[in-house]
């Protein structure tokens, strides 16, 4: 989905949605200083840690002094505990028709780790620690579509977003 207001970039060019097309594993296209706010969703979880750490010190570098990053993403948090409570199949994704044939908690979470390209699975815990690793100094976790700058609201277009953090420059 296109955000209007915003340089759009994705890897793949997506007609009426991208802006650009750009491998952020290279880096973030701008200057230093250059952006008030970023936002990405369904992001990070997809680079390894070390791509991670990276992409995030590179949010830290083109943003200007009091700059925030918003990032959305699944949550680890919400698969281990479906899966201890034992509600796993509880989640958005799972009523998908194509996910229809999971039977099991352990098929749930191998799909859940190893499918859409993903790396890394964050928690909040995680996600603070490697914000703070790219020299983020106040980072805070928010609830899907809220903030309390404005721009930044209701901007998560999954459902399955369940772990969202603003961090500031």
């Amino acid at each position: 989905m296109r955000l209007s207001g915003w340089i759009n970039l994705d890897a793949n060019s997506i007609p009426g949605v991208t802006d650009g097309v750009w491998d952020l594993k290279e880096g973030i296209p701008f200057e230093n200083g250059s952006c008030k706010l970023i936002y990405c969703e369904h992001l990070l979880e997809h680079f390894s840690v070390e791509e991670g750490l990276f992409f995030l010190k590179e949010c830290h570098r083109v943003l200007t002094d009091d700059g925030v990053v918003r990032i959305a993403m699944p949550s680890l948090d919400v698969l281990i505990r479906k899966s201890c409570e034992g509600n796993w199949r509880e989640q958005e994704w799972l009523s998908w028709p194509e996910y229809s044939f999971i039977q099991t908690r352990a098929e749930m979470l191998n799909i859940a780790f190893r499918w859409w390209g993903h790396q890394w699975l964050y928690d909040l815990e995680e996600l603070e620690r490697r914000l703070r690793e790219a020299g983020f100094r106040q980072v805070y976790s928010v609830g899907h579509g809220e903030s309390d700058i404005p721009e930044l609201r209701n901007l998560e277009t999954r459902g399955d977003s369940l772990l969202i953090c603003e961090a500031r420059k």
